[in-house]
């Protein structure tokens, strides 16, 4: 359903319609709700945009997102377009699969969609902490249209059952994390934080790609499945606590897009 409104608005979307209403630290608004929306830098008003649509944290809003260097300091620079939804008493309705919170963001890409040319092929969704919970959430419920999941620090029960699901599945989370725990398995199992997308996927062997980095200073460790019946996981681990990794996010969306991955 996104993915034909998308097209529909695609048709008439121009760029000032974007900025007649809103941008940046202005919200949108969508009937008794609201999202924030920041462009990338030197788009040429023209060209279909690639969407980052973000979660905030909780206790937090989508004017945080627009100003994280973390986050949109990726998008701005990747020719990308946030999209930063303001969730109901600065927070999310993950817990379960009825939640008014999909629909609500489903709204949100077809209210963007009216405001900008959009590519709907690459419609990647992210979130941080309880961000990163309604980022699973979302693509769970309503995720066939997603090219992406970017999930940090953050996730739903691994042992539910999902009814859609992203092209590809890639999540960070922090061994040392108190806020949002890692899900450790069953033996102190460390890839159990995507069992319930490895299962889903038919991903079979587990492919370690070893530690690497993106700033000097934290070092992470990657395991891949990519021998999946559909789609693809990628897990990146590191030994530090509940925070947004520098760089983890523009690195993704680099790899995704095509493009040498490059910090910031």
């Amino acid at each position: 359903m996104l993915l034909r409104l998308l097209c529909l608005f695609l048709l008439t979307a121009t760029q000032a319609a974007s900025k007649e209403t809103c941008h940046g630290d202005t919200a949108c608004e969508l009937g008794d709700r609201s999202y924030h929306v920041l462009e990338p830098e030197r788009w040429d008003g023209e060209t279909p945009l690639p969407v980052l649509l973000h979660f905030h944290g909780w206790a937090r809003q989508g004017t945080v997102v627009v100003k994280h260097e973390r986050i949109a300091g990726a998008t701005k620079r990747r020719g990308v377009l946030l999209v930063a939804p303001n969730g109901l008493g600065k927070s999310w309705n993950f817990w379960a699969s009825d939640t008014g919170d999909v629909g609500f963001a489903d709204r949100v890409l077809g209210d963007v969609a009216k405001r900008y040319p959009i590519d709907p092929e690459r419609v990647y969704v992210s979130g941080y902490s309880f961000g990163g919970a309604m980022a699973w959430r979302y693509v769970c419920q309503s995720g066939n249209d997603t090219a992406a999941l970017l999930a940090v620090a953050g996730s739903i029960r691994q042992t539910e059952t999902c009814p859609q699901a992203p092209g590809e599945v890639r999540h960070v989370h922090g061994l040392d994390d108190t806020v949002m725990a890692f899900p450790f398995g069953p033996g102190g199992d460390t890839t159990y934080p995507v069992a319930l997308w490895r299962e889903m996927y038919g991903c079979r062997s587990a492919t370690p790609q070893g530690d690497w980095s993106v700033v000097p200073f934290l070092t992470l460790s990657r395991v891949e499945w990519t021998d999946c019946a559909i789609g693809q996981v990628t897990l990146d681990t590191h030994p530090g606590g509940h925070f947004i990794p520098h760089g983890w996010i523009g690195w993704q969306l680099d790899e995704l897009l095509g493009q040498t991955p490059a910090y910031p």
